[in-house]
Formats: structure tokens, sequence, C-alpha cells
């Protein structure tokens, strides 16, 4: 049987600061204080891995469904505990109790209602980004260059311009999305931003030369802009660090599903060239503008705000019971009491996102954002080009494009597996680039005027790396000392906004590095390009990631010799006092 704090219980015992007096403390909290914790679960112990049935049969824990499985926290300790509450005005603070417990039974059921309700309607929403993002691809096929006159030689070549633009574009609204996001909350403006874009991208149907190209490809770009950050933190309401790893590498295998998808439509819709007068690519965007279009429509009534808030006009008995609140809000508050520090309508700073910036600890993720991408984009972004300049007709590029999206999807569910079977971040990244330099180095060693066919299967060999981009967020580098002594190093996820921000604008940036290494005068075969690929895969394989590993070692043993020393009144006054926060204070470890 399981209490809830009351709000305006809550609210009158609450200081403006997280901190407050242990004289203030709630009914509650003393009720925490004395409660046993025999029964809690360690994390190393909690945590059901289904890698490690695929990986490492034999060291499968299996739980009794009707054992609990509440994870043991900085909550269970009353001496730590008051340094950690959610703030006043968190969304779910009416549902934060320490002393709830629950069964694994309960935790597994819901986490599958979690998946069904939430994460399908998110990875919808996904689908529609990459839905209207790509179509130019499959245009590409269908002479939409020629129609327009756009130029890919001659020293402004208008499709790497549009490319370029889109991407400033998009890296200069990262910071506004967000910034509205947090405001108005994800679950308004996602859907939002697919409406508005998904206009954009129906009229496309109209383009009339290179002018309207830029304006929509610039249009789309600022539409699009902090979607993906906008998305995960929505996702982070819901979900623990360790459970959303797999569900961002399933949003990333959604991406290459979504791709095959459109190269199937593409192949129909393509065939309507002609139709009223009317070329291919034209009805192409306007039909996936209009799906996309509806996919909003439908994210505005799946979207709740938080997990307490789920009841609307059209939904009025919402989605969890008050024990499915419950349970949700404290097994995340348990997993990252941080995320109680705002509510989900409180704006970011412009002093928090510069502060994240300026965190030297976090510019190694940073850099690995900028230059792990680079080696894999030009040959995506031009595979339907060159497929077409090499001989192969508009309907057959389409479905080439396929396999090495279906085998894209068996290396990204592979490099999943192993990071969370070997619990490993840097070097089972590092796989991607391990995967590709083979590869880019075939592609430079072809002949001038490879068979059709050769030149296919590298294509497809090269385009098939595991992306490591669910694991090369700051998300997934976050601390791994468990608090199971709650005397020890507290545990706390760097998701946070500003963050995410911060890395997601460097992502961007390596996009429009990208798009300037395949040039018109290096064209048709981009050796040059190629040439400089490998020099970069090289670089990242040999030095970036690397130097993060040992980095993130040296970071973990300095802060851990420091708090190793401190007695457990020093920890306690060091908490109480200190103004470090996030990954600042000495109780974080980097996972790495």
């Amino acid at each position: 049987m399981t209490t809830s704090v009351s709000v305006p219980e809550k609210h009158a015992l609450t200081t403006d600061s997280l901190i407050r007096p242990v004289s203030l403390l709630s009914s509650v909290e003393k009720r925490s204080a004395s409660l046993p914790t025999d029964d809690l679960v360690d994390e190393t112990e909690e945590q059901f891995s289904w890698t490690k049935s695929i990986f490492r049969p034999n060291h499968t824990v299996s739980h009794d469904p009707d054992a609990i499985a509440t994870r043991r926290s900085v909550f269970d300790d009353p001496g730590l505990a008051q340094y950690y509450w959610p703030n006043k005005d968190y969304e779910n603070l009416h549902r934060f109790d320490p002393t709830a417990r629950w069964t694994y039974r309960e935790e597994r059921a819901l986490v599958r209602k979690l998946d069904w309700r939430i994460m399908l309607t998110a990875a919808i929403g996904f689908s529609a980004l990459n839905l209207d993002r790509s179509n130019i691809s499959q245009a590409n096929s269908d002479n939409f260059l020629q129609d327009l006159e756009l130029t890919t030689d001659g020293n402004h070549p208008d499709f790497n311009l549009g490319n370029t633009v889109f991407l400033l574009a998009f890296l200069c609204a990262e910071l506004p999305s967000q910034l509205v996001s947090k405001r108005i909350g994800p679950d308004r403006w996602i859907p939002t931003q697919i409406c508005l874009w998904s206009f954009v991208s129906l009229s496309q149907f109209w383009l009339t030369g290179r002018t309207s190209f830029l304006v929509c490809r610039a249009l789309l770009g600022v539409l699009q802009g902090g979607f993906i950050p906008d998305l995960i933190l929505y996702l982070s309401y819901f979900y623990t660090k360790t459970e959303l790893p797999t569900r961002l590498a399933l949003f990333w295998m959604t991406e290459n599903f979504v791709a095959i998808l459109a190269s199937f439509i593409a192949y129909g819709v393509l065939h309507m060239d002609g139709v009223a007068g009317i070329a291919g690519w034209r009805w192409l965007f306007i039909i996936e503008g209009i799906l996309t279009l509806l996919i909003g429509i439908f994210c505005f009534f799946n979207m709740p705000p938080s997990p307490t808030q789920t009841k609307a006009w059209f939904r009025p008995k919402g989605w969890f019971t008050e024990r499915e609140e419950i349970v949700i809000v404290n097994r995340v508050l348990r997993d990252d009491p941080t995320k109680g520090d705002m509510h989900n309508r409180e704006g970011l700073t412009l002093r928090r996102l510069w502060t994240a910036v300026c965190d030297y600890d976090l510019w190694p993720i940073y850099i690995l954002g900028l230059m792990f991408g680079i080696p894999n984009s030009p040959p995506s972004t031009y595979l339907t080009l060159l497929l077409t300049n090499i001989g192969f007709n508009t309907f057959d590029t389409n479905l080439l494009t396929i396999p090495s999206l279906a085998i894209g999807i068996v290396t990204m569910f592979w490099i999943t597996l192993v990071s969370e079977s070997v619990n490993e971040r840097t070097i089972v990244s590092m796989m991607m680039d391990l995967w590709t330099l083979p590869f880019l180095v075939a592609l430079y060693a072809l002949p001038s005027n490879p068979n059709p066919w050769i030149f296919f299967v590298v294509a497809t060999g090269l385009l098939s790396y595991p992306w490591g981009g669910a694991l090369v967020t700051p998300g997934q580098w976050q601390v791994e000392q468990s608090t199971r002594r709650c005397t020890t190093c507290v545990e706390f996820s760097i998701f946070k906004p500003e963050t995410y921000s911060s890395s997601a604008r460097f992502v961007q940036v390596s996009g429009i590095v990208s798009a300037q290494i395949y040039v018109a005068s290096d064209a048709p075969r981009y050796q040059r390009g190629n040439r400089t690929l490998i020099i970069i895969c090289c670089v990242n394989i040999c030095i970036l990631y690397p130097a993060t590993k040992v980095y993130y070692i040296w970071r973990n043993r300095q802060r851990a010799k420091i708090w190793d020393a401190m007695t457990t009144e020093e920890r306690a006054h060091y908490l109480s006092t200190t103004k470090d926060v996030g990954n600042r204070r000495l109780d974080f470890r980097f996972a790495h």
C-alpha cells in the first residue's frame, strides 16, 4: 500500500530551493526515513537485460515477478534525501512518494504500456521527420534537378548549396526551437513543428527554380531544427536512463524502416510521371507532405504533457491509473533525481545553455558529435545521384537504396546489443568507423569506370555501417556509480535540455562540413573527397575515440580520489553547501 504527497502539503513544506532543512521534513519523508530498505534492489541486480539473454544466457537472473523491483536511491538515506527532493513546481510532485514499492510484474507491464502509448507515438512522429527530410533523394532520381535547372557542377553547385542552406537553417533553429519547446512543452511544440514543415514540404509541388528551391530548403531547416532533442527530452519524462538508449536505437532503426518505406512509395509515385501533365517528383512531394501532415494531427491527440497529465476532453479517463502514475514518477526520479529540478513548462535560459557549451568535461562528446558522422554522410547524400550517373534508371535506383538500409537496421541493432552487453560506450561507438574505413578504401581504389554492380556492392557495404549515434549523445555518457550504499556517488544522467542542445548543434555543424567534401570539380568519382573521408576516419579511430576514453577514465579517478577521502559528515556538508550542479559535482561519474 502506497501513499502520495498532496500538493498543498508539499508546497507548505518546501522552500524555493531544492534543499530543505531537516526540521521541515514532511510526514512522508519521516516515514521514508524509518522504512526498511532491505527489500530494495541494487541497480546491477534490478535491470533485466535482454542482451544478456542473447550473449550471456548463463548470467541472466530470473526474478520472481511478484518480488519488489523498486530501485535503491538517495531518497532512502535520511541524510541525503533532503538535498534531492523535487522542486515545488515539478508537475508530477503529487505522485512523488519515496515510500512507494512496486513489483517486477507491475513494472514490466507498465513499461510495455509506455512503449505502446508513448514510444509508438514518438516513433510515428520521428518517421514524419525522416519522410520529409529525405524525399529529396528520391526526387533526385527523377530529373528533379534538371527540371528546375539546378546544377551539381560549377563553382557554386545548387544541390550542395541547398543542402548547406538546409543544415545552416536547421542549426540556427536548434536553440530557438528548444527554448519554445521548454516554455510551452514538447507535447505541444512537436506536433506543431510536424504540421508546419508538412505544409512547406507539400508546397514543393509548386517549385519553379533555384530561388524557390533554396527558400523551401531554408524553411524546412528552420521548422525541423530542434525536433530530435525535443522528442528525446519528451521521452525522458517517462523512461529511465537504462531504458532510453534501447529506445533511441529503435528510433534510428525507425529512420531506416521509413527510408525503406519511402523507397517503395517513391517507386510507385514516380510512376505517376506525366499524370495530369505533372512530373513524378512533384507528386512525390505533395503526397508525402499530406501523409506527414496527418501524422502531425495524430500527435496532437496522442502526446500527453507528462505521466500524470494524460486526461483530456477527448480522453476523460486518461491512460494511467493513480497507482501506475505513482510507479512511473517514482521509478524515473529514483533513477535520476535531477529530473525533478524543472517542470515541463519551464523555459531554458541562455545562461544555462552557455554553461553547457563552456563545460569542458563535455567537449570530448561535442567533438565526437562533430566528427563521427562525417565519413558516411557524403556517400549517403549522393547515393541516388551516384547510382543514376553510373547507369541505373530512376526506378532501379530507388530500389537499390533498400539493401543498405535493411542491413543498417541489423548492424544498428547489433551495436546496441553489444554496448548494453559489455556496458561500453567509446569502443563500441568506434565500431562505426572501423566498419566504414575498409569500404572507403575500396571505393577509393575502384577504377574510373567501375562495373555498376561492383560499385553498388561497395556502396551498399559502406552505407550498411552500424550507426552509433544513439551512443554518441550526452545522455549515454552518464554516471554509472551505484547508490546502493547511499553514501557513495549519486547516479545522474547528463541528459539535460541545454546539454543535448549544445551537442545537437555540433552534430548539425558536422552535416555542414560533410556537405562541402564532395565538390563538383571532383565529380563523378569524388576521389579527393573519398581520400579526405579516409583521413577523417583514421583520425577518429586512432585519436578521438581513444583520447575520449582516457579523458573520462582520468576524470572519474580524479573525482573518486577526492570523494573517497571525505568522511560521511564532509560529504553531507558538501552536498548541503555546494553550488556545483550536474556533472560538475564531485559525486558525478561519467560512463564511457
